[in-house]
């Protein structure tokens, strides 16, 4: 059975998830679902599409992902299902998906998209407050028990996106700006590893703080502030042993100047 992956903003108090995985499993009995995160804040769609952007790859091809961050249940916002390359998603038209679609479209990967309105792949009854329930979870674990794309529904050719800001040049290196915030209070920027070609980092600026360069955490002292590339190779900023969010009372959007140097 195709890998069944969840991201909502849920949490896990409210029976939310649970239900969702017990309709997955109606449909494709004996599932396999993995949680990515039920954590994303509420209604934060651009916060749920940098999480899913960070993460996706590492899962197996021809995963199912279910992804619900939806301030427009019930309106007239389209459910779509697309498929990016190996991958499948399934969520609503609000820029959720955009990572991944702008991935596949950027690697020359497969790109299909569709609107999930066949009411074959719904359940009965529709609420129009609970679509991650209603439409998201059965139209996922359809797609996992192998119903094809197309079956779903039309073609969708015109995707929501978000404008994703971009690291910018400057004089002394680039100005970015931080796009997330971990539990640990790492500030994660727009600044990718691969955009550095034929230069380092050698300082970075973050709320009128110098902040050293680092390989590693350890190379900081326990409560001192360092600048590295994190897991997903995004220049990010952290406290040794500390919140970096915390003790920079730094927030989503802060602007981050970075010093380069060649090789």
């Amino acid at each position: 059975m195709t890998l069944l992956t969840l991201l909502t903003d849920f949490g896990t108090q409210d029976g939310y998830v649970g239900v969702m995985k017990g309709v997955i499993h109606g449909v494709a009995p004996g599932a396999s679902i993995v949680d990515l995160s039920h954590a994303v804040p509420p209604q934060d769609v651009f916060q749920g599409a940098v999480l899913l952007g960070r993460h996706f790859t590492y899962f197996p091809p021809e995963t199912v992902f279910v992804c619900v961050v939806d301030p427009g249940v019930g309106t007239a916002r389209r459910a779509i299902a697309a498929q990016c390359g190996p991958y499948r998603f399934v969520g609503p038209d609000n820029g959720l998906l955009t990572p991944m679609l702008l991935w596949a479209r950027g690697r020359g990967e497969t790109l299909r998209i569709v609107e999930a309105s066949n009411p074959q792949y719904h359940l009965p009854r529709v609420s129009a407050v609970f679509h991650g329930r209603d439409i998201f979870a059965p139209v996922g674990a359809h797609l996992a028990a192998g119903v094809p794309l197309e079956a779903l529904g039309p073609v969708v050719d015109d995707p929501v996106l978000l404008d994703f800001p971009q690291a910018e040049r400057t004089p002394e290196g680039w100005r970015a700006q931080v796009i997330q915030i971990d539990r640990f209070g790492n500030l994660a920027t727009n600044l990718e590893r691969h955009a550095l070609r034929g230069e380092t980092v050698s300082r970075v600026r973050c709320k009128g703080r110098a902040i050293p360069f680092v390989s590693t955490f350890a190379e900081g002292q326990p409560g001192s502030l360092v600048a590295l590339w994190d897991s997903a190779d995004l220049l990010s900023i952290s406290l040794v042993n500390g919140d970096a969010a915390r003790s920079l009372d730094a927030r989503v959007g802060d602007e981050i100047l970075v010093q380069t140097r060649p090789l």
